[in-house]
């Protein structure tokens, strides 16, 4: 369990696809010495398991089925990914609980400035669309966000300068697909309505 509220902005040192699977390596700022082999760490919000790991860097296995339900496919050398460990019971939730299983992906419509602030607009799938809610919670790529307006194909968020210089929101640009996970206590309302 995570809770969206990104750790360290990593960089893609080694990626190879092979067998519709992929192994990233990422370099990052973390203390990789505290990150147990079999350990989970978010990358974009993929829950993912360190294989191994050096000073500086981890090692992950991607499956196919995440490959195909995140934006790691798109991934290269060198591209940002937002990390996070993930949380403690201990620890204070200032988030939102977020599983780190992408539900599908969006894509970035418009990045508008409002003063300090920017409203980025995403195009998602109906299914995920009909899971969000204004004033809800949602996670793109790891972070978690407040949906400001949403419809049922498309919703936006203001992004604080904090949350845009502290994650790799400040790469993205305009068609970028994007890993979205919505809010989980939604998802078990939705699954229990239409059982009834």
């Amino acid at each position: 369990m995570f809770t969206g509220l990104i750790e360290d902005v990593g960089t893609i040192g080694v990626l190879r696809l092979e067998n519709n699977a992929a192994v990233l390596t990422v370099k990052t700022n973390l203390p990789v010495h505290s990150m147990p082999r079999g350990a989970s760490v978010a990358v974009n919000g993929a829950c993912l398991t360190v294989v191994r790991k050096s000073s500086k860097t981890f090692t992950v296995d991607v499956s196919p089925e995440t490959l195909q339900r995140t934006n790691l496919e798109t991934l290269a050398v060198g591209s940002s990914v937002n990390l996070e460990r993930p949380m403690r019971l201990a620890d204070r939730l200032g988030g939102h609980l977020v599983t780190g299983h992408v539900d599908g992906l969006g894509t970035i419509e418009t990045i508008e400035q409002e003063g300090e602030f920017t409203i980025v607009t995403f195009a998602v799938p109906a299914l995920l669309g009909a899971l969000l809610v204004p004033k809800g919670s949602v996670a793109v790529d790891g972070i978690s966000l407040t949906v400001n307006v949403c419809r049922k194909r498309r919703f936006s968020v203001a992004i604080i300068p904090f949350t845009m210089k502290h994650t790799n929101l400040r790469a993205r640009k305009v068609g970028d697909k994007v890993n979205i996970e919505t809010d989980l206590i939604g998802k078990y309302v939705q699954s229990f309505m239409r059982r009834r």
